[in-house]
């Protein structure tokens, strides 16, 4: 076993789960429940890392960022103190990496092939995405701290029932027509290729406090609904609710492979294969619905 120690916030969630999985076996990981250590404690945080004096913390926690909880100002602050009660113990640590969100360039607008150096042209318009901003603004003056900003990223564990490849999967399962509310393109990146990536961040030391994280390439939502009816072999409906395209999301990543050079891309039809297999060996614990 390496030993590295990593303090690991948010295990419970999809990409946290991910990593303590993939993980988990190379390096020894501390990773509490919500219930067992609270982030907005100051008091107890500071007596965790005394106790266990980590390498590396890698801050997957948040409250809120999905549609079914609404953002507010008060998700905000939470955010906000989870993140200050973390990076006020750095003496405890040696670096932080921060999942960070491509929206901290403020998606209420295309993001097209963005760069790291359109950071802060724009503040994000949606609380929970200033929040991520606002930490980024931290961050930049800060020397232990890198940020991987994320775009799409997929894999087992997400709410299917929100994320689009996860929930075209599961309606092809269901025999359900796959629905699309407007068509989009995004940057999707797999979460086996992110944690690979991440794994590299915890190991060395970079050139930057700022990393696009995705594959580089676009594709749209219609595309990737065609990939999962012919991966699953069901001709069902596709229903995009909506004409024209909403706005893009995507990044250059061209930061991100001067510094992993040999990194590779899973496939994306490989890569929803794989997924689509994990669903079948799951399906008897999906609920079956014939919401969009």
């Amino acid at each position: 076993m390496n030993q590295r120690t990593i303090f690991l916030t948010g295990a419970a969630g999809f990409i946290g789960r991910n990593i303590k999985e993939q993980l988990g076996d190379k390096y020894r990981l501390y990773a509490p429940s919500s219930k067992e250590l609270d982030l907005g404690d100051g008091r107890a945080v500071e007596k965790f890392f005394r106790a266990h004096t980590p390498d590396v913390v890698i801050h997957a926690a948040k409250i809120g960022g999905t549609r079914k909880i609404q953002s507010t100002a008060e998700i905000t602050v939470a955010n906000m103190r989870m993140f200050f009660n973390l990076v006020r113990c750095e003496r405890y640590f040696q670096k932080m990496i921060f999942l960070g969100s491509g929206a901290e360039y403020d998606n209420s607008r295309p993001l097209i092939r963005v760069r790291e150096e359109d950071f802060d042209k724009f503040v994000p318009l949606e609380s929970f995405f200033f929040y991520k901003y606002a930490c980024s603004k931290y961050i930049e003056k800060a020397d232990n701290i890198v940020n991987l900003r994320l775009f799409g990223i997929y894999g087992k564990y997400e709410d299917y029932e929100l994320r689009f490849i996860s929930n075209a999967i599961y309606k092809t399962l269901f025999d359900l027509p796959i629905t699309i509310k407007q068509n989009v393109f995004f940057d999707y990146l797999y979460i086996n290729d992110f944690v690979n990536i991440l794994d590299y961040f915890i190991q060395n030391k970079v050139s930057h406090a700022f990393y696009n994280v995705g594959t580089g390439k676009r594709v749209d939502l219609l595309t990737i609904a065609n990939i999962v009816r012919k991966v699953a072999g069901k001709d069902l409906k596709i229903i995009v609710k909506e004409k024209g395209l909403n706005n893009e999301y995507t990044c250059d990543n061209t930061r991100l492979m001067r510094e992993l050079p040999h990194v590779r891309f899973t496939d994306l039809e490989k890569s929803i294969v794989d997924l689509y297999g994990w669903y079948q060996t799951v399906k008897p614990s999906l609920k079956r619905t014939t919401a969009g």
